[in-house]
């Protein structure tokens, strides 16, 4: 809840008519203070709070998460597969679409066939050297 401009006029009024003009100084001056003293206990109980209850429960959390993230890892890893398991089973009893052909055909075979070609050729060298040095003994 916020207090507008209008709000605080309407306090100050008040305050004006209830205490008088001559002590709204005085008074004004211990709310003041008193606001002071509210802000700094209530920092101090805010920080003893934080140092004797969050950091705790903040470093107690630590190993705990440490702990389950390769559980976490291995949730993620669980659940894709049993999406990819789902799949599959939906596509049960379903035709496969046809895998589609290579582009160019004949440039595939021909690394096949020029790869073949040098070891046919050193084949017959072979076996000619073996003829001509049996020749020759």
């Amino acid at each position: 809840m916020k207090i507008g401009f209008m709000e605080l006029v309407v306090i100050f009024v008040v305050a004006l008519l209830a205490i008088g003009p001559d002590k709204l100084p005085a008074y004004a001056q211990k709310l003041g203070q008193a606001l002071r003293e509210f802000r700094k206990v209530s920092q101090d109980v805010t920080q003893d709070v934080r140092e004797s209850v969050i950091e705790p429960l903040e470093e107690a959390q630590k190993p705990l998460r440490e702990a389950l993230e390769p559980l976490e890892e291995l949730d993620k890893q669980v659940r894709g597969d049993m999406k990819d398991l789902e799949k599959e089973f939906k596509n049960i009893g379903k035709p496969k679409p046809p895998e589609k052909a290579p582009s160019a055909p004949a440039e595939a075979a021909k690394p096949e066939a020029e790869e073949e070609q040098p070891a046919e050729a050193e084949a017959p060298a072979e076996e000619n050297t073996e003829q001509t040095e049996g020749e020759k003994v």
